[in-house]
């Protein structure tokens, strides 16, 4: 549901701003949640401060409020998402990509949830070395591997469920650097093998972990994980299969960019899927894949949905998008620039790299859409900054936020 602007009608935002007060006497928050949910209560408000666009023919005026930029905020990842996948695109190679998804048993939800900067470090390594490894053995593929991934820690009714997306590249270049090693057509790696390796590499770095003293029980307590504990979770996490989904690949290069933006930049629910904020209860949609993916709907008690949407805050400066093997920083100048050049040997690129597009340039070109032409006269429209009304982020309580009309 959409109001007549398109824009969502209930957000996030609305929920926060309505029974922020309410959750604060109900359960403690971190420094970091609270400081996420004022700038998300406060994005795109008159709080940030913002710019009013006048027609010079006409006379029309557009307001437009500054985004509070925080990777949790429903409403300020497009922008970002495109100018990082602009960049994402030039290292792309023309091969398929395939998309493997490591997922954490549920046993170590407890465990990650109090210890989301360990458990979550030790999630990319493992993947990433567990794709490595199996891909460099010359009985699977005898190469080395491009990989992206990126942290997600919902499901679809926004509980705990951390996992990994990976997009890795159908093949690799070559232990002495000379030739690509493609990857069947539609066969990436045994996921059987995967799950298992994965699962070692895993619980031997949590092992360390752990005789670090670095696992605590419990979030917000100094308690350590002991001996007996520590042993029983062992067994348990033995004891199953960890689950590790590699999908067919998905075409070329266009296709991985459009399909990298389904992921990248994701939040933990979108403002769209809300449809309805009233008397202190949220609903949202969602897929209920034991049904095939059928869609269908939730309704929370609002302090429950900001509850559950406070689980997927990220610890301060936990980077959730990695890059590894090919991809990695210390190799794209070299091991990455001589598998495209062994893929490429004449390619048809700019000598010069391009200049940082506008943002509005970068709208232009994916929608057509001219955001500097008047609406009613097709003038052009002049910008005026509007200083923010607060340099700092305001307390929520007793607050009105004044949202562009």
């Amino acid at each position: 549901m959409a109001t007549p602007a398109g824009r969502p009608l209930f957000e996030v935002a609305d929920v926060v701003r309505a029974h922020l007060d309410d959750y604060r006497r109900a359960r403690p928050l971190s420094a970091t949640q609270e400081r996420v949910l004022r700038r998300i209560a406060t994005c795109r408000t008159a709080a940030l401060g913002g710019h009013v666009d006048t027609c010079q023919g006409c006379g029309h005026t557009r307001i437009s409020y500054n985004s509070c930029r925080d990777r949790h905020c429903p409403k300020c990842q497009s922008l970002e998402r495109e100018a990082w996948l602009e960049q994402r695109l030039e290292r792309l190679l023309p091969v398929p990509y395939f998309h493997a998804v490591f997922t954490l048993p549920e046993e170590l939800h407890a465990l990650a949830l109090g210890n989301k900067r360990v458990v979550f470090g030790i999630l990319f390594k493992a993947a990433a070395a567990t794709l490595q490894r199996i891909a460099a053995d010359p009985k699977h593929l005898g190469a080395e591997l491009g990989i992206t991934a990126v942290l997600h820690t919902w499901g679809q009714n926004l509980l705990f469920h951390p996992h990994l997306h990976c997009v890795v590249t159908g093949g690799g270049l070559s232990p002495d650097g000379e030739r690509w090693v493609p990857a069947r057509e539609q066969y990436l790696l045994p996921v059987h093998v995967l799950g298992q390796v994965f699962r070692g590499k895993f619980v031997e770095a949590l092992g360390r972990a752990w005789e670090a003293g670095e696992l605590r029980v419990d979030r917000g307590t100094s308690d350590a994980l002991d001996p007996q504990r520590w042993a029983m979770l062992k067994r348990r996490l033995y004891a199953k299969d960890w689950v590790v989904y590699v999908k067919p690949p998905f075409g070329g290069p266009e296709r991985v960019f459009r399909y990298l933006g389904r992921y990248t930049h994701r939040v933990a629910i979108s403002n769209w899927r809300i449809t309805n904020f009233d008397a202190g209860r949220v609903t949202f949609t969602l897929k209920d894949y034991a049904d095939g993916g059928r869609r269908t709907s939730m309704t929370l008690d609002a302090l429950e949905f900001l509850r559950r949407f406070l689980l997927h805050v990220l610890p301060k400066g936990l980077v959730r998008i990695r890059h590894y093997g090919l991809n990695a920083g210390s190799n794209v100048d070299r091991k990455l620039a001589v598998a495209r050049q062994i893929l490429e040997p004449n390619p048809m690129r700019e000598s010069e790299p391009a200049s940082p597009k506008a943002w509005s340039e970068r709208i232009r070109e994916r929608t057509g859409l001219d955001l500097m032409a008047c609406p009613c006269c097709a003038g052009r429209l002049v910008r005026t900054e509007l200083a923010p009304t607060s340099h700092r982020l305001p307390q929520l309580v007793g607050t009105t936020f004044a949202r562009a009309p």
